[in-house]
C-alpha cells in the first residue's frame, strides 16, 4: 500500500534560508531515518518544500481561473515536506511515521493513496 506522509510545521520555527547542517544531531538522525527507509524500500520519494509564502493557489469557479499568491488556508502550520511510503499496512505506515525524527516537532498527516 502506498501512503503520503505530509509534514506540517509552524513556519515561524523553520529557517528556510539555511541549508541542512550535516553536523547537527537532528539532521544526522533525519538522514539515518531516510537512509534506512530508502534501503528497506519503504521510502519511495520525498522532500523539503519551499515556504508557503512562495505558494501559488489555483481554483476554477464559474469558469473563471483564479490564481492567488500564498496559501489559501490560513493556518498556523503549513506543509513543509512530504514522503511517499510503501508499507504492507496502515499500522506499519504509522510505525514508520512515528520513527521519523520530525514527528517530535511538527504534525504529520498520513494518507493512503486511492489505488
Amino acid at each position: 500500500m502506498k501512503f503520503l506522509l505530509l509534514h506540517y510545521f509552524d513556519e515561524n520555527e523553520l529557517d528556510f534560508a539555511a541549508e541542512p547542517d550535516d553536523s547537527d544531531p537532528i539532521q544526522q538522525e533525519l538522514q539515518a531515518w531516510v537512509t534506512e527507509m530508502e534501503a528497506t524500500g519503504v521510502k519511495l520519494d520525498g522532500g523539503r518544500l519551499r515556504p508557503s509564502t512562495e505558494t501559488v493557489t489555483l481554483r476554477i469557479r464559474d469558469g473563471q481561473h483564479l490564481l492567488t499568491d500564498g496559501p489559501f488556508a490560513e493556518t498556523k502550520e503549513q506543509i513543509a515536506g512530504f514522503d511517499v511510503l510503501e508499507c504492507d499496512s496502515l499500522a506499519e505506515a504509522i510505525e514508520v511515521a512515528y520513527r521519523h525524527p520530525s514527528a517530535r516537532a511538527g504534525t504529520f498527516e498520513l494518507r493512503r493513496f486511492w489505488a
